[in-house]
């Protein structure tokens, strides 16, 4: 189980494993090649293989500054497959995703800086 040790601007420590780039973390792995395709804005294209996981709640960290954008069609792909959508600042996305990896199948993508 991955859980978040600890964040600031610009790293993440996941496992005692340091990350200086954006990630995806989930239960059984953390994904530190992760980017997206229109910087500040998430597209659907950015989490295709995540949503195809068996997941129900996706928790996006968009940033320190909350800078990153869920585009509309993020929300409907994830309420047609009845994917939780919880998107805060990445400090708060950190504390959500480890309440909740305890007892939901949840996945976060979290962008590190801005």
């Amino acid at each position: 189980m991955n859980t978040i040790d600890n964040y600031r601007f610009g790293l993440i420590v996941v496992g005692g494993k340091k990350y200086t780039s954006d990630v995806i973390i989930s239960p059984a792995s953390v994904r530190s090649d992760w980017w997206r395709k229109k910087g500040h804005q998430l597209c659907l294209g950015d989490i295709a293989d995540i949503i195809n996981e068996n997941l129900e709640v996706l928790v996006v960290g968009a940033g320190a500054f909350g800078l990153v954008k869920v585009l509309p069609e993020i929300e409907g792909e994830l309420n047609a497959r009845g994917i939780e959508l919880i998107v805060e600042n990445t400090d708060k996305a950190c504390s959500t995703y480890n309440q909740l990896c305890h007892s939901r199948r949840v996945v976060a993508a979290l962008h590190l800086t801005c």
